[in-house]
């Protein structure tokens, strides 16, 4: 019996006819055995019949397997188009002849809604780039794309309902349309014919990202929303941000949260934006420019693209950052992206004030001004900004000129304004004749900048930037008539003489003596008890003396509390400031190291919800730590007293989370420094007098480098029931442990109960297990605690439980990033993944089950317990 197998071509591109496959093709049922010998002439007849029923059917067959073989070439050719007659349905996709991007029906995570995109072929993550329908999802697999009648390109549901369209206005009279998907990633519709033109490009109509050759244009009708990012990772409709700008005259790039500027650049002067600090990576930024066209009232946003650079593109993303990545055949890389630091970020610093990240704090008012509101700005809330000392003198009779004072390589402020054909002399002087003229700037490009309105958005640069002239009256200058001064000091010399000599070198016995001493203290802050030397970043130093005073000498009245590092107390020191002073027990399991740990970690941290270090003391064998004083003590002090835990209304404890999260948003991707903080607990939430949540303690805390995703550690420290099981049992820790214990923490707050002490006798569940639970047979009505469960509870309560469970996964992997659980907290992310039974369900076999060290080998577990046959007190 004769068999043919016939496959298809293994390495064809995806094409929209179904793939076939033929196998044991059979030409005839006839046997081929001979006839029997001895044969009559009827059965020589039936012989040669029978060749010829075989020669025929061997001709068939060839010519069968011949027009299959030539059916098959034909499917084996990539389709990259989309006509009239070719449909694109579900499950089917058109790719680019480079085969770099494919265009088809794609769900997003965590979502079963379908939509039309664009993404890079052979990149594993399969980032979408550009979504059609992205307002208008389909929630079956009914969909199609098409060429219509009228030649737009469609997709329609499965009523025919048209979901988006290219929406031309005007086309070409009965000309054949189809849409191609170029080399470039670009979704083009043509005319037909061999000179075919294109009447509408995907490029001019980007979503949330641009790509090379990309022209964004700007005009009136999309001035704010040029370019808008996914709501969420799971839903591509338009979110809260958009890119676009405020000016067609020396335009910059805006990024707008609703209709308040989040972050810009600066204005264009032609050849770069004078808002940012430029880098050898990213030098002039010379693949994008502005082009302004006068003609039509509009400007072109312009990517050229970097052409050494696989897939290089912009991305804007649904949190508010732009950046510029490229993919280097394993993961993205980024060559530049805003906002990165909290100075980026508009008005940080409030009207007349300057950002710099790398001081601390951020911000300070100008030469000349003070904090509009000082008690705020203590606290770290600049907003408010900064008012003048002194007022301007222009036009005031008898009055000294205004003059100008250079704030050297700034970002310079928002609302520019400019006069035209003026060189820098004549720039000042103009400003200086104009009272309303509150500083100005000069570049060759853009020309005479100057302002009159609030200086708003300063950010200062170790680089670049621009030389701001800011005005000032003559008192704020610090010039003085040099006759005078020379009266003075002739008259103090002849006067004082003898005595004044004499103070002067009884003051310099007493400076260098004060000096010598800090520098011992320095000295002694700077070696560790085993005389390694240690960093030590700028803080300032206390005297033992003003702290004693401050405290009572330390008495026990003003004691605040005692944690693993010794006792804290409540201190007054001489102008009315009220402190912290957190003192070292010489009983202590923490040391030296804690201690310069948390000096070198905490110095460099600014964020309302972080705890500000103000200094620390270290003279012979004391050493403290001197933080802000928080009337409302700690997060336990309330949750679990039975009486103090009624002034935690819901709203109170959806402050304190959301508080606590973005705290954790700061220290993981915000700030300068990449902080795990390893000991996220009750007890080290801090609460102002606003019940403001504020993180401490951060003698266990570890700097990450940029791109470091996790760290071990032989010497495991932290509080049982708040590590992540990977990091109790092997020493692994990363952003996902601080995580873990987040989640801890927020079912502690809906549930009012403590984990480290709640028994469930009958089962031995820990208060994780207990809600997983009830989780499972949904009624978590027995374990929200009833303050904020009675008599109904706001569904925000079961969406907060559901992220404490997803925070308290088992796998480091299954637990969500932190900027991630923000923004399932507050919403922003609105359907959650169902969440897997959590690491510890079990409770601790063993008789302590406070805060713990773990030494020695690593414990036995499973997923259910744990069982640690050693455990020290921090």
């Amino acid at each position: 019996m004769m068999k043919f197998i016939l496959f298809p071509n293994q390495s064809c591109g995806n094409s929209l006819l179904p793939a076939l496959r033929v196998k044991h093709f059979v030409p005839a049922t006839i046997s081929t055995s001979p006839p029997p010998p001895h044969s009559s002439p009827q059965r020589i007849l039936l012989r040669r019949r029978y060749g010829l029923y075989q020669h025929l059917l061997m001709e068939t067959s060839i010519h069968v397997l011949f027009l299959l073989c030539c059916y098959f070439s034909t499917l084996c050719i990539a389709i990259d188009s989309i006509t009239s007659s070719i449909f694109l349905k579900e499950h089917e996709s058109i790719v680019s002849k480079n085969g770099d991007f494919k265009l088809g029906f794609f769900s997003p995570s965590n979502s079963t809604n379908r939509y039309i995109g664009i993404w890079f072929n052979k990149v594993p993550t399969n980032d979408v780039f550009w979504v059609a329908n992205r307002n208008n999802p389909l929630n079956d697999s009914s969909g199609v794309m098409k060429v219509s009648a009228d030649g737009n390109l469609q997709v329609l549901n499965g009523r025919n309902d048209v979901l988006w369209s290219s929406n031309m206005s005007v086309t070409a009279a009965n000309a054949s349309l189809s849409a191609q998907l170029l080399d470039t990633g670009n979704l083009v519709l043509f005319t037909s014919g061999t000179n075919g033109t294109m009447v509408w490009q995907s490029f001019d109509h980007p979503t949330d990202s641009l790509m090379p050759n990309t022209k964004l244009i700007i005009s009136n009708s999309n001035m704010k929303h040029a370019l808008q990012p996914w709501k969420s990772p799971s839903d591509p409709s338009f979110g809260r941000f958009s890119v676009g700008t405020d000016s067609f005259i020396h335009s910059q790039v805006i990024i707008w949260d609703g209709d308040r500027p989040h972050w810009r650049s600066g204005p264009w002067n032609g050849n770069i934006f004078l808002g940012l600090m430029y880098t050898d990576e990213a030098t002039n930024y010379a693949n994008t420019y502005i082009r302004q066209n006068d003609k039509d009232g509009t400007i072109d946003f312009v990517y050229t693209g970097a052409s050494t650079l696989a897939y290089s593109h912009y991305a804007f993303s649904y949190d508010g950052t732009i950046s510029e990545k490229w993919w280097d055949g394993k993961k993205w890389q980024y060559v530049w992206g805003a906002p990165v630091t909290e100075c980026d970020l508009y008005g940080s610093c409030g009207a007349f004030g300057s950002c710099n990240p790398t001081s601390s704090p951020v911000c300070r008012c100008l030469k000349g001004f003070r904090p509009k509101n000082p008690e705020e700005w203590k606290k770290g809330n600049w907003t408010n900004g900064c008012v003048r000392k002194v007022s301007l003198q222009c036009g005031i009779q008898g009055g000294k000129d205004d003059g100008f004072l250079p704030v050297k390589n700034v970002k310079v402020p928002d609302h520019t304004e400019w006069s035209v054909g003026l060189n820098q002399v004549n720039c000042r002087s103009q400003c200086l004749q104009n009272c309303s003229c509150l500083a100005y700037a000069y570049d060759a490009g853009a020309g005479c900048m100057y302002w009159s309105k609030d200086l708003i958005d300063i950010q200062e640069f170790s680089s670049g930037g621009l030389d701001l002239y800011l005005r000032l009256p003559h008192s704020e200058l610090g010039t003085s008539n040099k006759k005078i001064v020379v009266i003075i000091v002739t008259v103090i010399l002849g006067t004082i003489g003898v005595a004044a000599l004499t103070l002067f070198i009884r003051w310099k016995i007493m400076t260098q003596r004060k000096a010598q001493r800090k520098n011992e203290q320095l000295e002694n802050l700077k070696h560790d008890e085993n005389g390694h030397q240690v960093q030590l970043e700028e803080l300032p130093l206390f005297e033992f003396k003003r702290l004693a005073t401050a405290t009572k000498d330390f008495q026990d009245s003003n004691k605040l509390g005692q944690g693993g590092f010794g006792p804290v107390y409540k201190g007054t020191l001489e102008d009315g400031v009220q402190i912290a002073v957190k003192r070292l027990s010489a009983a202590s399991g923490q040391g030296i190291e804690e201690f310069m740990n948390e000096v070198v970690v905490i110095s460099k941290l600014q964020h309302r919800n972080l705890v500000k270090l103000l200094g620390c003391c270290i003279e012979n064998k004391e050493k403290m730590l001197i933080y802000e004083y928080m009337p409302n003590k700690s997060l336990d002090f309330f949750l679990f007293d039975p009486v103090k835990r009624e002034l935690l209304s819901w709203e109170k404890r959806f402050t304190i989370i959301e508080g606590i999260s973005r705290g954790l948003v700061y220290l993981h991707r915000d700030s300068r420094l990449r902080i795990i903080h390893r000991d996220l607990k009750a007890s080290n939430i801090l609460l102002d007098e606003d019940l403001i949540p504020k993180i401490s303690d951060f003698g266990m805390a570890r700097i990450f480098e940029n791109k470091q995703d996790q760290d071990n550690t032989r010497r495991v420290v932290g509080t049982y029931g708040y590590m992540s099981p990977e990091y109790a049992m092997e020493g692994h820790f990363s952003e996902k442990s601080d995580v873990y214990s987040f989640g801890v923490l927020l079912l502690e707050i809906m549930t009012g109960k403590k984990n480290n002490n709640f028994w469930l006798d009958e089962q031995s569940l820990t208060l994780l297990g207990y809600v997983w639970k009830l989780w499972n047979e949904d009624d978590l009505q027995p374990v929200i605690d009833p303050l904020i469960a009675e008599p109904t509870f706001s569904p925000e309560i079961l969406r907060c439980i559901h992220v404490g469970l997803l925070c308290v996964q088992e796998f480091p992997g299954d637990r969500p990033s932190t900027s991630t659980l923000l923004s399932m907290i507050v919403s922003d992310i609105v359907d959650l993944p169902c969440p897997k039974q959590p690491g510890f369900i079990r409770r601790l076999v063993s008789s302590d089950t406070d805060s713990s060290q773990l030494h020695g080998p690593k414990s036995s577990s499973s997923s259910n317990y744990v069982s640690i046959t050693h455990l020290s007190g921090r």
